[in-house]
């Protein structure tokens, strides 16, 4: 059967007046309404970026939106004034929030009208209930508070393209606030196996003294912890490298923005049957997001244990999508056995030799012939 060919009419070439809407982004549009900047690129840095008034917020933000933020998450930046706050905010998304710099309280409208509140500092890590109604204070009369807010509005928005259901919606989610003590700092650990032990809560205090958990499979000695974070469903989780070390590379679908904490190193990035590698070095205040399917490694060059902050959408309770739930179940498996991860003894040798180079000129030990020797060299 030979099927006849139609003419397809473009917009343009419509008599009738009328115009398609095709590829639409609500949430785009509506981004791009606030009034706010927008900020794109591999990674950036989060601390002096340049931030306008948002109405909405009742505080000065930002939009940032890395090549790598998939489908899903969005990162603002929200900056209150020395003794300033927000205005009351509630939207039908969910946030992590990371503390960049300052000190703080919020407090949160619980389901039955109470307050519950809790204070912050740099270094802190924080999710607000579903819908619940909060605002934020700056606890400091001399000095800016900015945080990093990292949001489903994308995926939200998109989905419901309604600026009132979103954010003037009265439903409640009682489940999602927990125990009052998770807004304290306190949680409760749910062991596993390394790698996906939780610490369930709704604040941690400090995530540069969290004491984290010895996970050896994703290499050099380094440590770590999940939290579940007000019962959502976005994931966050803090790793740390000791001094001398670096991670194993490995890779997943987009969206996960990775926040270094302490100490200073830096990323290699690369797709597979690439032969660049692209660097990308951090610090606290930076921010950057691998690409889909972009194999990526750390590096600790500094003199001191070096900690990040990962956040993404779809959580180890709660995967949500298929991709995210093979990121959980192959993110320390060789690639060789059908993982996500490339084992040291199958990287480029350039990795480790462009390492060593790197401590040499900082006067830094490498300690990574105590995880597995060097490869000889020609």
């Amino acid at each position: 059967m030979v099927i006849p060919f139609t003419r397809v009419t473009r917009a343009a070439d419509d008599d009738s007046g009328s115009r398609a809407r095709l590829f639409l982004d609500p949430y785009r549009a509506w981004a791009e309404g606030e009034g706010v900047p927008i900020v794109t690129g591999f990674g950036v840095d989060l601390l002096h970026l340049e931030l306008a008034q948002w109405p909405r917020i009742g505080a000065s933000g930002a939009f940032v939106h890395l090549n790598g933020r998939g489908d899903f998450i969005d990162v603002q930046v929200w900056e209150m004034p020395p003794a300033g706050g927000t205005a009351p905010i509630r939207h039908l998304f969910e946030t992590v929030t990371y503390v960049l710099d300052g000190t703080g309280s919020t407090v949160v409208e619980a389901p039955d009208g109470a307050p519950r509140s809790f204070e912050w500092r740099t270094g802190s890590a924080f999710a607000i209930p579903l819908n619940a109604r909060y605002r934020h204070y700056n606890g400091s009369g001399s000095k800016p508070a900015r945080l990093a807010v990292v949001t489903s509005a994308p995926i939200v928005m998109n989905l419901f393209r309604s600026d009132a259901f979103v954010f003037d919606n009265d439903s409640a989610f009682p489940d999602r606030f927990g125990p009052p003590e998770h807004f304290g700092g306190d949680g409760t650990l749910l062991p596993s196996r390394p790698g996906r032990h939780l610490w369930e809560t709704n604040l941690v205090p400090d995530l540069r003294t969290f004491t984290l958990a010895e996970w050896k499979e994703r290499g050099a000695r380094g440590s770590n912890m999940v939290f579940a974070l007000a019962d959502g469903t976005m994931h966050a989780h803090i790793s740390e490298m000791p001094v001398g070390t670096y991670k194993k590379a490995h890779r997943h679908g987009p969206d996960f923005h990775i926040f270094p904490v302490t100490g200073r190193g830096y990323s290699l990035y690369w797709y597979e049957g690439g032969s660049e590698l692209e660097r990308f070095d951090w610090e606290h205040g930076s921010v950057f997001a691998p690409a889909d399917r972009q194999f990526h490694q750390h590096f600790n060059v500094s003199p001191e244990p070096a900690r990040y902050l990962a956040i993404a959408f779809g959580s180890l309770r709660y995967p949500t999508v298929a991709d995210k739930l093979a990121t959980w179940m192959g993110m320390d498996v060789s690639v060789t056995d059908g993982g996500r991860q490339i084992e040291y003894e199958d990287e480029d040798p350039r990795v480790r030799e462009r390492y060593e180079a790197e401590l040499a000129t900082r006067g830094i030990r490498s300690r990574m012939d105590e995880v597995i020797p060097a490869p000889a060299r020609a």
